[in-house]
Protein backbone atom coordinates (compact mmCIF):
# COMPACT_ATOMS: atom_id res chain seq x y z
CA UNK A 1 0.00 0.00 0.00
CA UNK A 2 1.36 3.40 -0.98
CA UNK A 3 1.87 5.74 1.97
CA UNK A 4 1.93 9.56 1.92
CA UNK A 5 5.49 9.55 3.29
CA UNK A 6 6.68 7.47 0.32
CA UNK A 7 6.19 10.22 -2.24
CA UNK A 8 6.82 13.17 0.10
CA UNK A 9 9.82 11.95 2.11
CA UNK A 10 11.19 8.51 1.26
CA UNK A 11 11.54 8.75 -2.52
CA UNK A 12 13.11 12.26 -2.44
CA UNK A 13 15.52 10.94 0.21
CA UNK A 14 16.50 8.00 -1.98
CA UNK A 15 17.19 10.38 -4.85
CA UNK A 16 19.20 12.59 -2.50
CA UNK A 17 21.43 9.63 -1.61
CA UNK A 18 22.43 9.45 -5.29
CA UNK A 19 23.56 13.10 -5.00
CA UNK A 20 26.05 11.83 -2.41
CA UNK A 21 27.38 9.16 -4.75
CA UNK A 22 25.32 6.21 -3.54
CA UNK A 23 23.90 3.62 -5.92
CA UNK A 24 20.21 2.82 -5.69
CA UNK A 25 19.61 -0.91 -6.06
CA UNK A 26 16.26 -2.51 -6.79
CA UNK A 27 15.50 -5.52 -4.62
CA UNK A 28 12.52 -6.73 -6.62
CA UNK A 29 12.65 -10.51 -6.98
CA UNK A 30 15.66 -10.70 -4.66
CA UNK A 31 13.94 -13.35 -2.54
CA UNK A 32 13.73 -15.67 -5.55
CA UNK A 33 17.27 -14.89 -6.66
CA UNK A 34 18.68 -15.37 -3.12
CA UNK A 35 21.18 -12.56 -3.58
CA UNK A 36 21.72 -11.86 0.11
CA UNK A 37 22.09 -13.68 3.41
CA UNK A 38 18.70 -13.65 5.12
CA UNK A 39 20.16 -13.92 8.62
CA UNK A 40 22.21 -10.73 8.33
CA UNK A 41 20.90 -8.99 5.17
CA UNK A 42 24.46 -8.86 3.84
CA UNK A 43 24.45 -8.76 0.03
CA UNK A 44 26.89 -11.28 -1.39
CA UNK A 45 27.89 -9.45 -4.58
CA UNK A 46 28.73 -6.09 -2.99
CA UNK A 47 30.39 -7.79 -0.01
CA UNK A 48 32.65 -10.03 -2.10
CA UNK A 49 33.63 -7.34 -4.63
CA UNK A 50 34.48 -4.82 -1.90
CA UNK A 51 36.56 -7.29 0.11
CA UNK A 52 38.62 -8.25 -2.94
CA UNK A 53 39.07 -4.60 -3.93
CA UNK A 54 40.06 -3.44 -0.43
CA UNK A 55 42.35 -6.36 0.37
CA UNK A 56 43.71 -6.96 -3.13
CA UNK A 57 42.63 -10.60 -2.90
CA UNK A 58 40.75 -13.12 -5.03
CA UNK A 59 38.25 -14.48 -2.54
CA UNK A 60 35.48 -16.69 -3.89
CA UNK A 61 31.79 -16.51 -3.07
CA UNK A 62 32.27 -19.49 -0.78
CA UNK A 63 35.05 -17.62 1.04
CA UNK A 64 32.72 -14.64 1.51
CA UNK A 65 29.94 -16.89 2.83
CA UNK A 66 32.35 -18.41 5.36
CA UNK A 67 33.23 -14.91 6.61
CA UNK A 68 29.52 -14.09 6.93
CA UNK A 69 29.00 -17.31 8.93
CA UNK A 70 31.74 -16.17 11.33
CA UNK A 71 30.06 -12.79 11.63
CA UNK A 72 26.77 -14.50 12.52
CA UNK A 73 28.43 -16.21 15.47
CA UNK A 74 29.65 -12.82 16.69
CA UNK A 75 26.18 -11.32 16.23
CA UNK A 76 24.40 -14.04 18.20
CA UNK A 77 25.54 -12.79 21.61
CA UNK A 78 23.92 -10.11 23.76
CA UNK A 79 26.65 -7.51 23.29
CA UNK A 80 24.83 -5.06 20.99
CA UNK A 81 27.17 -6.03 18.17
CA UNK A 82 30.36 -5.12 20.06
CA UNK A 83 32.31 -8.06 18.60
CA UNK A 84 31.28 -7.10 15.07
CA UNK A 85 32.13 -3.46 15.79
CA UNK A 86 35.67 -4.51 16.72
CA UNK A 87 35.92 -6.47 13.45
CA UNK A 88 34.75 -3.44 11.45
CA UNK A 89 37.46 -1.38 13.14
CA UNK A 90 40.19 -3.95 12.46
CA UNK A 91 39.69 -7.11 10.39
CA UNK A 92 38.57 -10.73 10.46
CA UNK A 93 41.26 -13.32 9.79
CA UNK A 94 43.37 -10.57 8.21
CA UNK A 95 40.56 -9.41 5.89
CA UNK A 96 39.39 -5.80 6.26
CA UNK A 97 35.66 -5.24 5.79
CA UNK A 98 35.89 -1.44 5.38
CA UNK A 99 38.59 0.82 3.98
CA UNK A 100 38.58 3.76 6.39
CA UNK A 101 41.19 5.55 4.28
CA UNK A 102 38.95 5.58 1.19
CA UNK A 103 39.79 9.15 0.16
CA UNK A 104 38.32 8.79 -3.34
CA UNK A 105 35.07 7.15 -2.24
CA UNK A 106 35.63 4.31 -4.71
CA UNK A 107 37.21 1.57 -2.60
CA UNK A 108 34.11 0.95 -0.53
CA UNK A 109 30.69 0.23 -1.98
CA UNK A 110 27.87 2.62 -1.00
CA UNK A 111 24.37 1.41 -1.87
CA UNK A 112 20.82 2.12 -0.73
CA UNK A 113 17.78 -0.13 -0.99
CA UNK A 114 14.22 0.28 0.18
CA UNK A 115 11.85 -1.98 2.11
CA UNK A 116 14.34 -4.80 2.58
CA UNK A 117 12.69 -7.33 4.94
CA UNK A 118 14.40 -7.97 8.28
CA UNK A 119 13.04 -11.43 9.02
CA UNK A 120 13.31 -14.20 11.58
CA UNK A 121 10.62 -16.82 11.20
CA UNK A 122 7.24 -15.11 11.20
CA UNK A 123 8.64 -11.88 12.65
CA UNK A 124 9.64 -9.15 10.23
CA UNK A 125 9.91 -5.42 9.71
CA UNK A 126 10.96 -3.38 6.67
CA UNK A 127 12.94 -0.18 7.21
CA UNK A 128 12.23 2.56 4.68
CA UNK A 129 15.82 3.09 3.50
CA UNK A 130 18.68 0.69 4.24
CA UNK A 131 22.25 1.95 3.86
CA UNK A 132 24.65 -0.76 2.70
CA UNK A 133 28.40 -0.29 3.10
CA UNK A 134 30.21 -3.04 1.21
CA UNK A 135 26.94 -4.96 1.17
CA UNK A 136 26.51 -4.74 4.96
CA UNK A 137 23.34 -3.05 6.31
CA UNK A 138 25.10 -0.74 8.76
CA UNK A 139 22.36 1.88 9.05
CA UNK A 140 18.78 2.63 8.09
CA UNK A 141 16.44 5.59 7.80
CA UNK A 142 12.80 5.59 8.88
CA UNK A 143 10.51 8.35 7.64
CA UNK A 144 6.99 9.54 8.43
CA UNK A 145 4.84 12.18 6.84
CA UNK A 146 4.77 15.66 8.29
CA UNK A 147 2.39 16.98 10.94
CA UNK A 148 1.34 13.59 12.30
CA UNK A 149 2.46 13.56 15.92
CA UNK A 150 0.63 10.40 16.98
CA UNK A 151 1.88 8.54 13.94
CA UNK A 152 5.42 9.69 14.71
CA UNK A 153 5.28 8.47 18.29
CA UNK A 154 3.77 5.17 17.16
CA UNK A 155 6.58 4.68 14.66
CA UNK A 156 9.26 5.50 17.22
CA UNK A 157 7.73 3.00 19.65
CA UNK A 158 7.58 0.38 16.89
CA UNK A 159 11.28 0.80 16.19
CA UNK A 160 12.10 0.36 19.88
CA UNK A 161 9.95 -2.79 20.09
CA UNK A 162 11.75 -4.25 17.07
CA UNK A 163 15.19 -3.54 18.55
CA UNK A 164 14.09 -4.99 21.90
CA UNK A 165 12.87 -8.22 20.28
CA UNK A 166 15.43 -11.00 20.73
CA UNK A 167 14.65 -12.49 17.31
CA UNK A 168 16.29 -9.41 15.77
CA UNK A 169 19.57 -9.65 17.74
CA UNK A 170 21.70 -10.09 14.61
CA UNK A 171 20.08 -7.15 12.84
CA UNK A 172 20.43 -4.92 15.89
CA UNK A 173 24.08 -5.91 16.21
CA UNK A 174 24.95 -5.10 12.61
CA UNK A 175 23.03 -1.79 12.63
CA UNK A 176 25.45 0.90 13.79
CA UNK A 177 22.96 3.77 13.95
CA UNK A 178 19.54 4.78 12.68
CA UNK A 179 17.90 7.99 11.48
CA UNK A 180 14.28 8.98 12.02
CA UNK A 181 12.67 11.93 10.24
CA UNK A 182 9.24 13.38 9.57
CA UNK A 183 10.75 16.09 7.35
CA UNK A 184 9.80 18.88 9.75
CA UNK A 185 12.01 21.57 11.22
CA UNK A 186 12.79 21.07 14.91
CA UNK A 187 10.29 22.37 17.44
CA UNK A 188 12.53 23.38 20.33
CA UNK A 189 9.50 23.90 22.56
CA UNK A 190 8.85 20.13 22.59
CA UNK A 191 9.98 18.48 25.82
CA UNK A 192 10.37 15.18 23.96
CA UNK A 193 12.02 15.44 20.52
CA UNK A 194 9.33 14.56 18.00
CA UNK A 195 9.30 17.06 15.13
CA UNK A 196 12.35 16.96 12.91
CA UNK A 197 15.17 14.63 11.87
CA UNK A 198 16.97 12.65 14.58
CA UNK A 199 19.59 9.94 14.89
CA UNK A 200 20.33 7.24 17.48
CA UNK A 201 22.68 4.34 18.08
CA UNK A 202 21.20 0.86 18.37
CA UNK A 203 19.82 -0.25 21.73
CA UNK A 204 17.87 -3.16 23.18
CA UNK A 205 15.83 -0.75 25.26
CA UNK A 206 14.89 2.88 24.78
CA UNK A 207 16.64 4.58 21.87
CA UNK A 208 17.86 8.11 22.58
CA UNK A 209 17.23 10.27 19.52
CA UNK A 210 19.43 13.34 19.14
CA UNK A 211 19.08 16.43 16.99
CA UNK A 212 21.76 17.27 14.46
CA UNK A 213 22.74 20.82 13.54
CA UNK A 214 25.34 20.93 10.77
CA UNK A 215 28.25 23.35 11.19
CA UNK A 216 30.40 22.44 8.18
CA UNK A 217 27.83 22.33 5.40
CA UNK A 218 29.98 24.07 2.80
CA UNK A 219 32.58 21.31 2.76
CA UNK A 220 29.83 18.70 2.45
CA UNK A 221 27.92 20.49 -0.30
CA UNK A 222 31.14 20.76 -2.30
CA UNK A 223 31.13 16.96 -2.56
CA UNK A 224 27.51 16.77 -3.70
CA UNK A 225 26.55 15.90 -7.27
CA UNK A 226 23.69 17.11 -9.39
CA UNK A 227 20.80 14.68 -9.65
CA UNK A 228 21.33 12.25 -12.51
CA UNK A 229 18.00 12.08 -14.45
CA UNK A 230 18.58 8.40 -15.19
CA UNK A 231 19.05 7.59 -11.50
CA UNK A 232 15.96 9.59 -10.60
CA UNK A 233 13.85 7.90 -13.27
CA UNK A 234 15.02 4.45 -12.15
CA UNK A 235 14.05 5.15 -8.53
CA UNK A 236 10.66 6.60 -9.46
CA UNK A 237 9.84 3.77 -11.86
CA UNK A 238 11.12 1.02 -9.56
CA UNK A 239 8.87 2.32 -6.75
CA UNK A 240 5.91 2.89 -9.12
CA UNK A 241 5.85 6.63 -8.40
CA UNK A 242 6.63 8.21 -11.75
CA UNK A 243 3.47 10.27 -11.32
CA UNK A 244 4.94 12.39 -8.51
CA UNK A 245 7.63 13.86 -10.75
CA UNK A 246 6.87 17.55 -11.20
CA UNK A 247 4.40 17.83 -8.32
CA UNK A 248 4.87 20.71 -5.85
CA UNK A 249 5.31 18.28 -2.94
CA UNK A 250 8.08 16.39 -4.71
CA UNK A 251 9.79 19.58 -5.86
CA UNK A 252 9.86 20.82 -2.26
CA UNK A 253 10.99 17.54 -0.71
CA UNK A 254 13.78 16.91 -3.22
CA UNK A 255 15.62 20.10 -2.22
CA UNK A 256 19.03 19.69 -0.62
CA UNK A 257 17.97 21.70 2.41
CA UNK A 258 14.83 19.76 3.36
CA UNK A 259 15.13 18.52 6.99
CA UNK A 260 15.45 14.87 5.92
CA UNK A 261 17.99 15.55 3.20
CA UNK A 262 20.05 17.76 5.50
CA UNK A 263 20.56 15.02 8.07
CA UNK A 264 21.27 12.51 5.30
CA UNK A 265 23.99 14.84 4.00
CA UNK A 266 25.40 15.33 7.51
CA UNK A 267 25.56 11.66 8.44
CA UNK A 268 25.94 9.82 5.14
CA UNK A 269 28.31 11.89 2.99
CA UNK A 270 30.92 9.21 2.38
CA UNK A 271 33.86 10.54 4.38
CA UNK A 272 31.54 11.73 7.19
CA UNK A 273 30.00 8.26 7.41
CA UNK A 274 33.44 6.63 7.55
CA UNK A 275 34.46 9.08 10.30
CA UNK A 276 31.37 8.19 12.35
CA UNK A 277 31.85 4.46 11.88
CA UNK A 278 35.52 4.73 12.88
CA UNK A 279 35.45 7.33 15.68
CA UNK A 280 31.84 8.30 16.42
CA UNK A 281 30.62 5.15 18.18
CA UNK A 282 31.64 3.58 21.46
CA UNK A 283 30.45 0.99 23.98
CA UNK A 284 29.97 1.66 27.67
CA UNK A 285 29.46 -0.93 30.41
CA UNK A 286 27.26 0.11 33.34
CA UNK A 287 26.04 -1.62 36.50
CA UNK A 288 22.53 -0.89 37.78
CA UNK A 289 21.41 -0.72 41.41
CA UNK A 290 20.75 -4.47 41.41
CA UNK A 291 24.32 -5.20 40.39
CA UNK A 292 23.34 -6.25 36.87
CA UNK A 293 25.88 -5.31 34.23
CA UNK A 294 24.55 -3.82 31.02
CA UNK A 295 26.19 -2.64 27.84
CA UNK A 296 25.23 0.57 26.04
CA UNK A 297 26.17 1.83 22.62
CA UNK A 298 26.72 5.58 22.24
CA UNK A 299 27.04 7.78 19.18
CA UNK A 300 28.58 11.26 19.18
CA UNK A 301 26.22 14.16 19.60
CA UNK A 302 26.80 16.82 17.00
CA UNK A 303 28.80 19.16 19.32
CA UNK A 304 31.14 16.25 20.08
CA UNK A 305 31.50 15.45 16.40
CA UNK A 306 32.39 18.98 15.37
CA UNK A 307 34.86 19.58 18.18
CA UNK A 308 36.56 16.29 17.25
CA UNK A 309 36.77 17.38 13.62
CA UNK A 310 38.17 20.74 14.75
CA UNK A 311 40.83 18.99 16.84
CA UNK A 312 41.71 16.80 13.86
CA UNK A 313 42.10 19.88 11.66
CA UNK A 314 44.38 21.60 14.20
CA UNK A 315 46.52 18.49 14.57
CA UNK A 316 46.91 18.37 10.79
CA UNK A 317 48.09 21.99 10.96
CA UNK A 318 50.77 21.00 13.47
CA UNK A 319 49.05 22.60 16.49
CA UNK A 320 49.43 20.49 19.66
CA UNK A 321 47.90 22.71 22.35
CA UNK A 322 44.50 24.32 22.77
CA UNK A 323 41.35 24.78 24.82
CA UNK A 324 38.02 23.04 24.21
CA UNK A 325 35.02 24.96 25.50
CA UNK A 326 31.80 22.95 25.58
CA UNK A 327 28.45 24.10 26.90
CA UNK A 328 26.44 22.28 29.56
CA UNK A 329 24.60 19.24 28.20
CA UNK A 330 26.79 18.84 25.13
CA UNK A 331 28.17 15.45 26.17
CA UNK A 332 31.55 16.42 27.61
CA UNK A 333 31.73 13.54 30.07
CA UNK A 334 30.79 10.88 27.53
Amino acid sequence: MRRPEDSRVKIPALVHFTRLGYTYMSIKDKERNVDYDWDTNIFYSQFLSALNRINNTELTLEDAKKIIEELKIKLDNEGLGKSLFHILQTDINGIKLIDFNDATGTQNDYTVVTELPYENGEDNFRPDIIVLVNGMPLSFVEVKRQNNREGILTERNRMERCFGNKVYRRFVGITQFTVFSNNNEYDDSDIEPIQGAFYASSSYKRMFFSKFREQRYEELSAKMHEINPEDEFFILSDTNLISIKGTPEYASSIKEDSPTNRIITSLYTKDRLLFLLKYGLCYKTTTDKNGITQIEKHIMRYPQLFVTLAIRDKLRDGIRKGVIWHTQGSGKTA
